[in-house]
């Protein structure tokens, strides 16, 4: 069975940091890159970032640079996101998914469409 499950979030103070993890099963989690998006009430959902299958390259959207870090263990099947200096901005449910097609140009790296979601993960920042 094909699957993606985040975890990690959780109901946390503003300025504290979470790490959020996405975690594959049932395809072969290393031939794709990875993107996260998150969704606040009432908003549309926004990338966050993409991460290359090898994990070698990634990408931030410009709204996210600076506090958001993506990485990925292939070993463990898994992608991760760090979140940190916390605000309550960031509440929002977030997702990952792998990408459909990457672009690597002249030093650009984009990640385009899905083909796996998971269910998404719950963030609450408040005091």
């Amino acid at each position: 069975q094909v699957e993606l499950v985040e975890s990690g979030g959780g109901s946390v103070q503003p300025m504290s940091s979470l790490r959020l993890s996405c975690t594959a099963s049932g395809f072969t989690f290393n031939n794709y890159a990875v993107r996260w998006f998150r969704q606040a009430p009432g908003k549309e959902r926004q990338e966050v970032a993409c991460i290359s299958d090898s994990g070698g390259t990634t990408s931030y959207a410009e709204s996210f640079k600076g506090r958001f870090t993506v990485s990925r263990d292939n070993a463990k099947n898994t992608v991760y996101l760090q979140i940190n200096s916390l605000a309550p901005e960031d509440t929002a449910v977030y997702y990952c998914a792998t990408a459909e097609a990457v672009r690597s140009f002249g030093g650009s790296f984009t990640c385009y469409g899905s083909v796996h979601w998971g269910q998404g993960t719950q963030v609450t920042v408040s005091s």
